[in-house]
Order: C-alpha cells, then structure tokens, then sequence
C-alpha cells in the first residue's frame, strides 16, 4: 500500500508541476492586480497634469493681470492712476492677442499650401467636404423643373373650338334686328363673280 501511495504522490506532483508551467507567469489574480494597479497610477498621473496646468493657469493670469491693488484707503488720484494701468495692460494685451490671432492664421494658410503641394507630388486629390442639400433646396428645385415643362406646353390645341353665336350679346342681336344690314352688306348679300368685278372696276 506504502508503495502505490507513493506513486500515487509521485503522479500528482509531476501534473501539478506540469499545470504549473501551462499555467506561466501572469495568472488572473495577478493581471487583475497589475491591472487595478496600471489604473490607479493613471489616476494619480492625470490628477498631476490636471494641478499642474491649473496652477500653470493661475500662474500666467497673475503674470499678466498683475497683484490686486489695495484701493481701500485711496484718494481719487491713486484710482485714475490703477485705472490708468489697467487699462494700459488691457491695450497690451488686446494687442498681443490680436498678433497671436494673425500669426495663426498665417501658420494655417501656410500649413494648408504645404499640404496640398504635398497631395500633388503624391498623387493624392483631396475630396472637397460636400454640403448637405437640405429638402427645400429639392423641392424648389422640382417647382423649377415644374414651371418649366408648364411654360413648354402648347395650350391652344387643347381649348375646346367655340362657335361666334355662343358668345354673342343679347343686345347685338336686339340692335341688329331693329336696324337690319348696313348698306354695303345689301348690296353684295353673295360673292360677285370675276365679271361683275371687271365690269364694275371699267365703269
């Protein structure tokens, strides 16, 4: 029994050493660990910068606003003289942001020269962004479309043929009867032939 115990032991260990090697270095405890740990160093790390430019914020805006005057126990001439200040570091300023706003500009434009002459030797052809047509612009497109097939169309084949008499006043008929024919229409009341014009014509 001593013997087959012992073997027994022997196997077990040979395969927990085995599974400890298939198993390597970083088990899921310890990448848990290294992960929670990576986690709180970033943590740490961005709360750092995050200090770091407030204060570097607080330290450039007290570099140029300057420190705060005392004006408690100031006479009228000590504040038209702070005022005078301020208001002289305002124009240096206003100044200073109007050349920085320029020099951007500039660097911008020269930026994008370089970058097309760069697509060019390359080969590359940017594709322009494209606007977004919104429905309107469709729609008074096809209104466009519309009035111009209607202006084409031939309106006078289609109006149905209508006769004189249709049309013809109440009053135009009463005067006619009482007045009869105008004396050029008594006289050739059916077409003259060729003859009588000719004959008409000598006399």
């Amino acid at each position: 029994m001593d013997e087959k115990e012992r073997r027994k032991a022997e196997v077990r260990a040979r395969l927990e050493a085995q599974t400890r090697k298939k198993r390597g270095f970083m088990t899921p405890e310890r990448k848990k660990r290294l992960r929670n740990l990576l986690r709180r160093k970033a943590a740490e790390a961005l709360k750092r910068e995050q200090e770091r430019k407030a204060e570097q914020r607080r330290r450039i805006i007290r570099e140029r606003t300057g420190a705060p005057k005392n004006i408690d126990s100031s006479n009228e001439a000590t504040l038209q003289q702070v005022c005078k200040e301020y208001h002289k570091r305002i124009q240096d300023l206003e100044n200073r942001k109007w050349d920085l706003e320029r020099e951007t500009r500039v660097k911008e434009l020269e930026l994008k020269e370089v970058q097309e002459r760069v697509n060019d030797l390359k080969g590359k052809f940017v594709i322009p962004p494209l606007k977004k047509v919104s429905k309107t612009a469709t729609q008074l497109e096809k209104i466009r479309m519309f009035t111009a097939r209607v202006s084409q169309m031939d309106y006078r084949n289609q109006l149905k043929a209508v006769g004189k008499k249709d049309y013809r006043l109440e009053e135009d008929d009463e005067s006619s009867k009482g007045r009869g024919k105008p004396e050029w229409a008594q006289r050739q009341t059916k077409p003259a032939s060729a003859s009588e014009v000719v004959s008409e014509a000598e006399d």
